[in-house]
């Protein structure tokens, strides 16, 4: 039995993806969800075990773990993310349970991001507790980030804006990130773990979006380079309308925006590298917009 947290997450929608991906290769699947949803009665609807409990609740998470051999561990990008990895290796200790964490590159003590610290702590507490964690430190931008964030801009105004800068950034889709966790879970011999930093399918500046995007759109798009306090604070104001964002995410990818206009990405994209890891061709950003 796998146990699978973030399911039902709005994000990139990793955690369903492994789910299905999971399902798919013939393994049982439990999900722990907060409340009871359309996500989680979908879900149901295809065969998974939906046990209901919260990562930051340590009597609601040692039910969903019995039984379980491998756990998916992911934290949305907000605060909490700490004892949330607390609970969960309390609860998981001396289980035998194996973990694959899904991380981002910025996890790391010295970010200038909080949810980028909190991530790199969370995943020390897990290792403290003496469980068996593979952390997979995604090196890439999500694809799904571009109309989560700039969706509205561009269909009002034409304008994708943001602190990025005019380098290049390292992409990958959302699903591609899923693939991931799925091969992490049944092919561990693939990864150098117990941290790994899988590399994006792409690298493309906002330049080079905004012109994907015009192109498929039709109309003019272009790319408007801003200072991150002004991103941030447009970023804040859209958590108010769309439910993807959150101040916290907004705080985070700011800085980490920030800090690769000042310095670059960290780690340049290999889709050669990606593609021997999820065992398939990883999606480009054009072909994700012809999905959308």
């Amino acid at each position: 039995m796998i146990l699978v947290t973030g399911a039902t997450g709005r994000h990139g929608g990793t955690g369903a993806h492994v789910v299905r991906r999971l399902q798919e290769e013939g393994r049982d699947v439990r999900v722990l969800a907060r409340t009871r949803s359309e996500r989680t009665e979908a879900l149901e609807e295809l065969g998974v075990e939906v046990v209901i409990g919260d990562l930051r609740d340590r009597r609601s998470i040692a039910p969903a773990l019995e039984g379980v051999d491998q756990a998916y561990f992911t934290y949305p990008i907000d605060a909490g993310v700490i004892p949330a990895a607390a609970n969960f290796a309390a609860a998981a200790r001396g289980s035998g349970t194996r973990v694959v964490v899904m991380s981002m590159g910025p996890a790391h003590p010295a970010h200038p991001s909080d949810r980028g610290r909190d991530q790199w702590l969370a995943e020390e507490v897990l290792q403290w507790a003496g469980l068996d964690v593979l952390v997979l430190r995604i090196a890439a931008a999500f694809h799904e980030n571009v109309p989560a964030l700039h969706g509205r801009s561009v269909a009002r105004e034409g304008v994708l804006r943001n602190c990025f800068g005019d380098g290049g950034v390292s992409w990958i889709n959302g699903r591609d990130a899923a693939e991931l966790a799925v091969a992490a879970l049944l092919h561990p011999e693939r990864f150098a773990g117990p941290i790994c930093y899988p590399r994006g399918a792409e690298e493309l500046s906002h330049h080079e979006i905004a012109a994907i995007l015009a192109d498929h759109l039709g109309k003019p798009v272009r790319f408007e380079p801003v200072e991150p306090e002004q991103w941030r604070r447009e970023l804040v104001a859209l958590s108010t309308v769309e439910d993807v964002v959150n101040p916290d995410m907004a705080a985070h990818i700011t800085e980490v925006a920030a800090r690769v206009a000042r310095h670059g990405s960290t780690t340049a994209a290999d889709a050669q590298a990606l593609r021997a890891l999820i065992g398939r061709e990883p999606m480009t950003f054009r072909e994700y917009v012809r999905l959308i």
